[in-house]
């Protein structure tokens, strides 16, 4: 399948392993990249930019393919040191860098100087015409039913993708309920031109996370994710469990005087020990909706042929039957 998004970064298939928190290593990054995807280091769980760049170089000598690394920019008394962090991508040679949070305007012309694709992760419609204008090739458009942060409009993808493909002039692909054959087919169909998956690449053999967080997300429903820090206009998207409903209910009891530290025992610091200890009720962690939509834990090849061999079926047998064309033996 070629699409704008396979030919820009040089993939076979328009299928991309989103940035997460304690997940994007190299072995996930080679692994998707390696079945033919795009897969993505995240460059903030490296305490530094040094670690980042032995990140890159390892994942260059476990892949011949594309690869990306992901740069979020947090508001931040102590910001990362951003300038280092895009150095140690340049100088690793990564082409592609997927960038989320705030506008990334500062960083652009040191990333397009080196060649560097630059794909932004937007939550609506005026963020991605804002990075179009500032000079991404592409946008991710993330719908409501995200894992992580799904901004604070609440515009599920049924919505959003096709109002993206009004107004966008670059291309973009669609993050947020993506799983399967018929998410990637359904996107394409509203005008993205591939999908970005976060929670369904954590479920993969190769995710270098505890099998307790594989083992739950395969368990989880498409009710068991939660919404926190709504009062703080800092929504994210998480996975239920003892710690998430007590930040709930402290959200409910202060109300208007809710401030983040009243609930920093809860979301500050967990990753490690959920994502490498496995330790499920340690506090609050990203997962999408498509939970509902996985239940399996397969090789992330088997997963993106499988998702390749779906979309294929979806539109030359089950789609071409409404046209009355003859359906292939």
């Amino acid at each position: 399948m070629k699409t704008a998004i396979t030919e820009m970064f040089g993939i076979e298939h328009p299928i991309i392993q989103g940035g997460m928190h304690f997940v994007g290593f190299a072995e996930m990054a080679a692994a998707v990249s390696n079945a033919g995807g795009l897969g993505i280091i995240t460059a903030l769980t490296q305490r530094t930019p040094e670690d980042l760049a032995n990140e890159i170089a390892k994942c260059r000598d476990m892949t011949d393919k594309p690869f990306g690394v992901n740069i979020t920019f947090l508001p931040s008394l102590t910001p990362p040191d951003y300038p280092a962090i895009v150095k140690a991508v340049i100088e690793g040679g990564v082409k592609v860098v997927e960038t989320a949070g705030r506008n990334p305007s500062e960083v652009m012309p040191a990333l397009k100087d080196a060649g560097i694709k630059v794909i932004h992760k937007c939550t609506s419609v005026r963020h991605s015409l804002k990075a179009q204008n500032i000079g991404c090739d592409a946008v991710s458009v993330d719908g409501f039913e995200c894992g992580g942060h799904p901004g604070e409009d609440d515009v599920p993808n049924m919505i959003l993708l096709p109002r993206a493909a009004d107004e966008l002039e670059i291309p973009f692909v669609a993050s947020g309920g993506q799983a399967d054959g018929r998410s990637l087919v359904a996107s394409l169909a509203m005008g993205a031109d591939g999908i970005n998956m976060g929670t369904r690449f954590i479920a993969t053999k190769e995710a270098p996370v505890h099998e307790n967080v594989k083992a739950a997300i395969v368990a989880a429903s498409e009710l068991d994710t939660r919404l926190v820090m709504r009062p703080l206009r800092n929504t994210e998207r998480v996975l239920t469990n003892p710690a998430v409903e007590r930040l709930l209910e402290k959200e409910r009891m202060l109300g208007a005087d809710l401030k983040f530290e009243d609930i920093i025992e809860e979301v500050a610091g967990v990753y490690p020990r959920i994502m490498m200890d496995g330790e499920m009720e340690a506090g609050a962690w990203s997962c999408g909706m498509v939970a509902g939509l996985i239940h399996d834990v397969p090789t992330c090849k088997e997963l993106v042929d499988r998702i390749m061999r779906e979309a294929d079926e979806i539109i030359n047998q089950r789609l071409a039957r409404f046209q009355g064309a003859p359906v292939p033996a």
